[in-house]
């Protein structure tokens, strides 16, 4: 026979090299290396081994992590085949794997290294690469505005990365959220007077005064003051700030929902509890002299303004 005989594979023989690699995965869950493919399949050619694990990660059988310098291979879960396209290299391919686990709330480059044992560099490299052919992006924290996680390109980050309806490129969206509390608390008075012309006695008009979460969304949506959707949890968040004013309060129900009812305060609060001496933390060290004096408190000058 030939060198070149010798040296060609038909796809049985890639096939039946396939199968022994599986049944040597099966021995070490936690995944084999070159040399235990070695030590296993000892009269298989390299290339023909090359072949055979080629084709098994192609078909996603198997998947590839990183070692140090390792490649190790490991038999994948049927129930968790990767969306990874099966035209990238194999860096690309763990790096796309780590990323996909982080699912939408993303990973931090820095675990990406460490799960990867990847250089910088190359890192920086492989990250470029995926972004440039949208397999991943980079998606800003409003936990760490200085830092960023990796998400596959097709996700809706998660409401803890973006902030919710509540941020705009990172920004507290301060104005927007105090029209949306006076709204919600503008619906809730409306509901508590209408109840009052009930005749039906006082419970019926103490029921009829509350108003459920679904009931304010719609309002909001029917006012069209968002220029984004909001959802009946955005609007319950708004809702309970309105509940911590005083000017609200809230019943839950026996489906685990909350009912709220608009409220007033009984007593206006004391001129000393509104000015900030009033819970200043060292007015006990406060006096016409040294550090910590009237004329020097910024926050007095303040609210003088």
């Amino acid at each position: 026979m030939s060198s070149d005989a010798g040296s060609s594979s038909t796809a049985e023989d890639i096939a039946t090299i396939g199968f022994q690699i599986i049944a040597a995965a099966k021995e070490k869950p936690g995944g084999i290396n070159n040399d235990d493919l070695m030590a296993a399949l000892p009269d298989v050619r390299p290339e023909q081994r090359v072949q055979a694990l080629n084709k098994l990660l192609q078909e996603d059988v198997l998947e590839i992590l990183k070692k140090g310098q390792t490649l190790i291979y490991r038999l994948k879960d049927p129930g968790k085949k990767s969306t990874a396209p099966k035209d990238i290299d194999n860096e690309e391919k763990i790096i796309y794997a780590i990323i996909e686990e982080g699912g939408n709330r993303g990973i931090w480059i820095r675990d990406i290294r460490v799960k990867s044992n990847l250089i910088m560099t190359q890192l920086n490299k492989v990250l470029k690469q995926l972004e440039n052919k949208k397999l991943i992006k980079a998606v800003k924290s409003v936990n760490a505005s200085k830092k960023k996680v990796y998400m596959l390109y097709n996700l809706e980050p998660d409401r803890s990365i973006t902030g919710g309806a509540w941020y705009q490129d990172q920004d507290f969206e301060a104005e927007f959220v105090d029209v949306l509390n006076q709204q919600c608390l503008r619906f809730l008075r409306m509901k508590k007077e209408m109840a009052k012309e009930c005749r039906d006695g006082p419970l019926a008009v103490q029921k009829l005064a509350y108003c459920s979460v679904a009931d304010v969304h719609k309002f909001i949506s029917d006012l069209g003051i968002s220029k984004i959707s909001l959802d009946e949890d955005d609007l319950e968040t708004i809702l309970k700030t309105v509940v911590y004013d005083g000017k609200a309060e809230s019943m839950p129900t026996v489906e685990g929902k909350n009912l709220y009812k608009a409220v007033e305060a009984p007593l206006a609060s004391p001129g000393l509890v509104q000015m900030p001496c009033g819970i200043c933390p060292v007015i006990k060290n406060c006096s016409d002299f040294g550090e910590i004096t009237p004329k020097l408190c910024s926050y007095i000058n303040e609210w003088l303004d």
